[in-house]
């Protein structure tokens, strides 16, 4: 960690609000906050490079989640196609029976309530 900060990151510190700078006081880890407590660096300067550090850290971020990306499109573009297994022969009686069966049942309840309607006429 360097004990310089960069201007543009002082000039972000004076833009912010009470309630983001407490917000990025609260996340100040390792080092700095200690730095701070012991007067080594101002209250300016530690925000500052609290705000650099963040932004490091969000670079390094994006590159890792890009590189995610890029890999799992090539995956995407490799993956082999998989060939479709046919159900087996027994699997397929049975549910061609089943269908026959629902067919069946479907039928005989629309012959009933046509019967009942043609009764209420």
């Amino acid at each position: 960690m360097t004990k310089e900060c960069h201007p543009e990151y002082l000039a972000k510190v004076a833009q912010l609000s009470p309630e983001e700078t407490e917000r990025l006081l609260s996340r100040m880890t390792g080092k700095l906050p200690r730095r701070l407590e012991r007067n080594k660096l101002t209250y300016e300067e530690a925000l500052a490079l609290q705000l650099e550090l963040e932004d490091e850290q969000l670079a390094e971020w994006c590159e890792k989640m890009q590189s995610l990306r890029d890999k799992e499109a090539e995956k995407i573009k490799v993956k082999p196609v998989e060939k479709v297994v046919s159900e087996p022969e027994p699997f397929k009686r049975i549910a061609k029976q089943k269908l026959e069966i629902n067919d069946k049942a479907t039928s005989k309840a629309k012959s009933k309530s046509l019967a009942k309607a043609e009764l209420n006429k």
